[in-house]
């Protein structure tokens, strides 16, 4: 079991004092158990020979009684370790899937994350429980057989003619078992995420109807689970098999020398009985096989976990932010997805204060660019500085109050819609969280839900739309001095949508930086600048109205037409180059090389 908490970074679960009563309680008990045998032979002793037995059928009584309450403690810590190591293990891989981030959820998938979280961390929850039992287990046999060599060196020496054998088998029966429950587990982890997919996909599949062909896919690997599970009991039966076949002579060994040394008044009635007790605890081949057996399920299970946390986490410094207007700078960043380099060599400066948007066909690296800018991706190469600090030496607290963020699809937890949108906040107040709605254009709408801001999110019946205005709100809520806004425009109609970038543009003097992921001309017409990506590159930035011209900018947006927001939108009027918003020089008119 030493083995199998190494593999997980750091100690071992949460209350190493209740580990350590346990483990003294369970090897109370096999001494208790040891003690038994040779105070039933002796007393067994003096009433053949009608000597005064009373306080030693006494002995015996406490012995029985103490093993009973052992017995008792055993289970109550048992049970109470196995549910705080689990809950322990559950927390601490809640706590790092989260700070891996969407990491973790692409080399796994939700649907395995979410096995290895709810099974594989109640099976690794045993495993302090099952090394005392183990441990107890051990303490028995050889215990024994250290009683028998005081009763009479041959007994233990017929005992240990056989133990080379025994040993073998339980090897044999551990490397096995750790074999077939590994592969156990590992199908029940495809299994997850098959149906995590299809869970998430049933409008996809109800509407192809697909749904017979779904389920023979999620339970393609049943065959291969039950393989594994037969498997483990015909391990465990041929083990339980040969383990009857050896210790029954191995005790009966004992016992027949016994008889012979009984036969020559080297040993009484009552050490006989002792030794024949003795041979059974020695020879306690099934216990040990069902301790094995648990361990190996606790093994196979912390060894899932441990790949889970292995997966290394961002770091974070120790700096703050110093005073600033939100300059954000990428310096040659390049991140790569699966072998390809989605964005290579980005640089790009955003003024503070300003608003650019970001365009490009899709899969030009726009949103992955949007969580680089964020960190909540990291860049292969390169660097992302914030008012001149690298997003690398902030303290976490320090970035994630700096950056606010706003995705398509946003993520709504399960709370009040008020708590949802003060989500970011420590200590959030009623009057900004309507100040954010109002901004989001989402006031409206809320308080026309059954109890307004009180409603619970899964009670509140919204559209798209509605649910990417409370995302909004509760970035405007947040605040901070960047703000990031994933393709958070794509379901709200164009007047909504209008009306939330004119906020965004013209929100004053120290409304912070806006970095926009923009699908829509009227989007980028009303930002102050334009950064265009073309295959993971920028290929130019500059004001919208400037771009325009270039016919492959053009072709990017599907709509195409100058209706939609071209020149004629009068967007670039809201704070284009004329305003002096990047007088700095960064954002070049046209093309570049």
């Amino acid at each position: 079991m030493t083995q199998a908490i190494r593999t997980l970074p750091g100690p071992l679960g949460p209350a190493p004092a209740r580990c350590l009563v346990l483990c003294l309680v369970s090897t109370a008990a096999t001494g208790a158990g040891l003690l038994l045998p040779a105070a039933l032979g002796h007393t067994l002793d003096l009433l053949l020979t009608r000597a005064p037995a009373t306080r030693w059928v006494l002995y015996c009584a406490a012995i029985v009684v103490l093993l009973a309450l052992l017995d008792a403690c055993e289970t109550v810590l048992g049970g109470t370790v196995d549910a705080r190591t689990t809950a322990w293990l559950r927390r601490r891989l809640t706590g790092h899937v989260l700070a891996v981030g969407p990491r973790a959820a692409a080399r796994f998938g939700p649907g395995d994350l979410v096995a290895r979280l709810v099974g594989n961390a109640a099976q690794a929850g045993t495993a302090p429980t099952a090394r005392a039992a183990l441990l107890a287990a051990l303490a028995g046999p050889v215990g024994a057989v250290v009683a028998l060599a005081l009763i009479d060196p041959w007994l233990a020496a017929v005992l240990l003619a056989g133990a080379p054998v025994l040993a073998l088998l339980l090897r044999a029966f551990a490397r096995d078992t750790r074999e077939c429950v590994t592969r156990y587990q590992q199908a029940q982890g495809r299994m997850a995420q098959a149906l995590s997919e299809a869970v998430g996909g049933h409008r996809t599949i109800e509407a192809a109807g697909t749904a017979d062909r779904e389920t023979a896919r999620i339970l393609r690997p049943l065959p291969e689970l039950s393989d594994a599970g037969h498997r483990m009991w015909r391990v465990q039966g041929r083990a339980a098999g040969r383990s009857v076949a050896v210790a029954p002579l191995l005790q009966l060994g004992v016992v027949a020398v016994a008889g012979v040394l009984l036969a020559g008044h080297r040993l009484t009635v009552g050490e006989v009985l002792a030794a024949s007790r003795y041979a059974v605890l020695a020879t306690g081949v099934g216990v040990l096989v069902g301790h094995l057996a648990g361990l190996a399920r606790a093994r196979a299970a912390t060894a899932r976990l441990g790949e889970v946390l292995a997966e290394p986490a961002p770091g974070y410094g120790d700096r703050s932010l110093p005073p600033g207007p939100g300059r954000l700078e990428l310096r040659g960043v390049t991140a790569r997805r699966g072998g390809r380099a989605v964005l290579d060599g980005v640089d790009l400066v955003v003024p503070g204060g300003t608003t650019l948007a970001v365009v490009g066909r899709s899969g030009a690296g726009k949103s992955l660019l949007a969580a680089v800018a964020g960190r909540l991706a990291e860049p292969d190469a390169g660097e992302v500085l914030l008012d001149g600090v690298p997003l690398r030496a902030l303290t976490h607290g320090a970035l994630r109050r700096a950056v606010g963020h706003a995705f398509e699809r946003p993520a709504l937890l399960g709370g009040t819609v008020e708590e949802e949108i003060g989500l970011a906040l420590s200590s959030p107040s009623p009057a900004r969280i309507r100040e954010a709605s109002r901004t989001a254009h989402a006031d409206d709408f809320v308080r026309r839900l059954p109890r307004g801001y009180a409603t619970a999110v899964a009670d509140a019946p919204r559209s798209g739309g509605e649910s990417q205005r409370l995302g909004l709100a509760r970035a405007f809520a947040h605040g901070g001095r960047l703000l990031i806004l994933d393709d958070a425009l794509s379901s709200l109609d164009t007047v909504t949508e209008a009306r939330i970038t004119a906020a965004l543009v013209d929100g004053g003097p120290h409304a912070g930086t806006r970095l926009l992921i923009a699908h829509r001309a009227a989007t980028a017409a009303r930002a102050d600048a334009v950064a265009w990506l073309d295959g993971g590159r920028v290929r130019a930035v500059g004001p919208h109205e400037r771009l325009w011209r270039i016919p492959e900018y053009r072709a990017v947006f599907a709509d195409g037409g100058v209706a939609d927001g071209g020149v004629a939108d009068g967007g670039v009027a809201n704070g284009g180059v004329a305003n002096g918003g990047f007088a700095d020089g960064k954002f070049a008119d046209g093309e570049r090389p």
